[in-house]
Formats: structure tokens, C-alpha cells, sequence
């Protein structure tokens, strides 16, 4: 494998900007007694994109004019350097210590505002209970997108790490392929395995996700997760994958067929899953709606009689996690910019006969858009 630098190589990804640009969005949301004054800030993604910090336990409040880290002991050292890092030292001010003084301290900030939004996907009935009791003078609201809406398009740091986290996975899937062919075989969780530490070998901090290898007949079934089962000359063997470097992440899938090449029903299985995916590729460009890079998918599948075996949506955005704005599935409205990054996954899955499945992560540019996935799309494996 090529030499990958490891993230302390790379200059810190800025996120000077952010926090204005999401002050922005605060008249967006409206409570009882008026706009929006301050937000809290719990999810851990969201979190790091506004200030660098990598924690496993932080709280963000923002006001119109300030905000506020906290976190406990563990952090004390790396919160304010990875703040500093990234630029938002003067943005961002910094408390450690105990539950009690960094709920005090967010009280202090916030509380004072009328209406303070909690972002509801990442906060449960307990806590924002206890955000209820913490802001009792303030009226608390729900949010849903505020930040990862800002999220949905890449600067070239994000962009340039996840082409990093793509080769990584690239570079793997070729070190390991050829145990789907060496004497004795492997079983779907030994080919998971060795994948897995191929990644972390090649520079990777971990899976982007937990990894999909499903042969034979469990190839049928879109999310299976790798068992005992051996794979076998004649097998399709779907594997879906990726690797995650400085916190952004990869996703791409490829199907082969051990032995040589696929026949009967499941060929034209393969034949039609791939012309869906070129076509959804191809639709991918700035301006148009999410929705439309799924319908062209799916209109291919349609028109091959498995409309009702393409059975998820054609893709999702990727960055910070694994499935992020925007949605690529039916119905989608969400309009694809230059910087977004986003994966076409068409599928067909047929029990008895098996499935295929075929991802890229792609980039969206001025004129269309770029793999980011890069591992050729070959079908036998001899």
C-alpha cells in the first residue's frame, strides 16, 4: 500500500465562518415569545465541524454572540488546542469541569435568551426534560438540520480527507481480494476481518461503517452482516465498505462472482444493477434534485422487471458520518451543489438467485460530478 500521512500532517480542517453562518439560520426557528436566541449543540459531528473538537463529550452553546465549549477533565488539554487548531479560538470560548459546572455554564449563556433550540435528533426525552428544568425562565424548541444543512457541502480540507479515507479503502479491497480465491476459501467474517485491518494498516482510524460482505444466498439480503458461512467458486459476494481518516469517511460497494463469470438470470442481474448505476452517475450534477439521481436509477431497474427487488434508496450524502444530507431516494427535493458529497448504490436483490449491488462516492462539480471511489468494477474474480 501507498504511504498514507497520518490527520496530524494534515493542517487542521478551518472552521472560521461556521458559527456565523449558523447564527444565520437562528430566525429560521420560532418559539411562542419569538425567534430563536441561542442553540444548544449536542450532536458530536455537528460539534467538531463548528469547533474542531474531537471529543467524546462536549456540549456547544451559541448565542448571537458568543459561544461556549464545555467538557470534563479528559479533554482539558486537547478541547483548547483543537479549538485553536482549527481557528475559532477567538470564537470559541472553553469550560472543563463537572456535570453541574458545565450545565451552570451553559445556564449562564443561554438562559438568558427567550427561546433556546435543542437539536432534537440528538437529544432524548430525559435530557431535553432536564434542559427543560436546567432553562426553566427560557422556552425551549426542537431543531432539526440547522447544522447539518451548512454541512451538506465540503470544503476542499473535507473534500481532500475523504479522497484520502476513499484510497485508503481502495488500496485494501486490492490487498485482500485475492483470499476470495486462495485454496481453502474464506468465510464472509474472515474476508470482513482481514478488510478491516487492511484499512487500519493502510492509515485508516477505523470502518466507516460496520462492514458488509454477504455471499451466495445471503448476497439476497441488502444489509447482511458477515457470518461463518464459507464463500464458494460460483458465489456472488457483495462487499460494502469503507474507511474512515481524520473523522470523514468513505462508502463504496462492489459484487463479484468467484470463479469466473456470473450466468443465467443473475448476468443480467449484474448487467442491469451496473447500466443503473452508470445512469445515476451520469445524473449526477448541480442544480438538480436529489430525487431525480434516484428516479433515473430506478426507472432502469423498473424497466427490467425488478422494480420491487431495488428495495432501499439509491444513495446518501457522506462526511463527518455515514449518512448525512442529503437523502437520494424517491421523493427527494434536496437540491445537489458543487462540494456535496454523495454516494449512487442502485441494488437488486432476488432470494434463491442473489444480489448486486454497486456503490461509488461521488463529488459534485461544476459540470457533473467525481468518484471519489476509484476500485474497478470488474465482476470475476479467477
Amino acid at each position: 500500500m501507498s504511504a498514507v500521512p497520518p490527520p496530524d500532517a494534515l493542517a487542521p480542517v478551518p472552521v472560521a465562518g461556521r458559527l456565523d453562518r449558523l447564527r444565520r439560520r437562528f430566525g429560521e426557528v420560532s418559539g411562542q415569545t419569538g425567534p430563536m436566541g441561542a442553540l444548544v449543540v449536542t450532536c458530536p459531528a455537528n460539534i467538531r465541524w463548528l469547533t474542531g473538537f474531537t471529543g467524546s463529550a462536549g456540549v456547544l452553546g451559541i448565542t448571537g454572540e458568543r459561544a461556549l465549549l464545555t467538557t470534563d477533565g479528559r479533554y482539558r488539554t486537547q478541547s483548547t488546542e483543537q479549538v485553536a487548531a482549527s481557528g475559532a479560538a477567538d470564537q470559541v470560548a472553553v469550560t472543563v469541569g463537572g456535570v453541574a459546572d458545565q450545565r451552570a455554564a451553559l445556564a449562564e449563556l443561554v438562559g438568558s435568551e427567550p427561546v433556546v433550540g435543542l437539536e432534537a435528533d440528538s437529544v432524548t426525552w430525559a435530557a431535553q426534560r432536564s434542559w427543560d428544568e436546567l432553562l426553566a425562565a427560557s422556552e425551549v424548541v426542537p431543531t432539526r438540520g440547522l447544522v447539518e444543512d451548512l454541512r451538506v457541502v465540503k470544503d476542499d480540507a473535507e473534500i481532500l480527507r475523504m479522497e484520502r479515507a476513499a484510497a485508503i479503502a481502495d488500496e485494501a479491497l486490492a490487498a485482500v481480494l485475492p483470499l476470495l480465491t486462495a485454496p481453502g476459501g474464506t468465510t464472509e467474517a474472515g474476508f470482513a476481518a482481514a478488510l478491516d485491518h487492511a484499512m487500519r494498516q493502510g492509515g485508516a482510524e477505523e470502518s466507516a461503517f460496520e462492514t458488509i460482505v454477504a455471499s451466495g444466498e445471503n448476497s439476497a439480503k441488502p444489509h447482511a452482516r458477515p457470518g461463518r458461512r464459507l464463500i464458494r467458486p460460483g458465489d456472488p459476494v457483495v462487499v460494502d465498505f469503507g474507511a474512515t481518516f481524520d473523522g470523514y469517511r468513505s462508502d463504496m460497494t462492489r459484487t463479484f462472482v468467484v470463479g469466473g463469470e456470473p450466468t443465467g438470470e443473475l448476468a443480467r442481474v449484474f448487467a442491469v444493477v451496473a447500466e443503473a448505476q452508470r445512469a445515476g452517475v451520469a445524473g449526477v450534477r448541480p442544480g438538480v434534485e436529489a430525487g431525480s439521481v434516484d428516479g433515473i436509477c430506478r426507472k432502469v431497474v423498473e424497466e427490467a422487471g425488478w422494480a420491487e427487488r431495488f428495495e432501499h434508496g439509491t444513495g446518501h450524502g457522506v462526511g463527518l458520518d455515514i449518512h448525512e444530507a442529503p437523502s437520494v431516494g424517491p421523493g427527494s427535493t434536496a437540491i445537489l451543489h458543487v462540494g456535496a458529497v454523495l454516494t449512487v448504490e442502485p441494488g437488486v436483490y432476488l432470494p434463491g438467485t442473489g444480489g448486486v449491488r454497486i456503490e461509488d462516492t461521488l463529488v459534485v462539480t461544476d459540470h457533473g460530478s467525481r468518484p471519489l471511489t476509484q476500485f474497478p468494477k470488474e465482476v470475476a474474480l479467477r
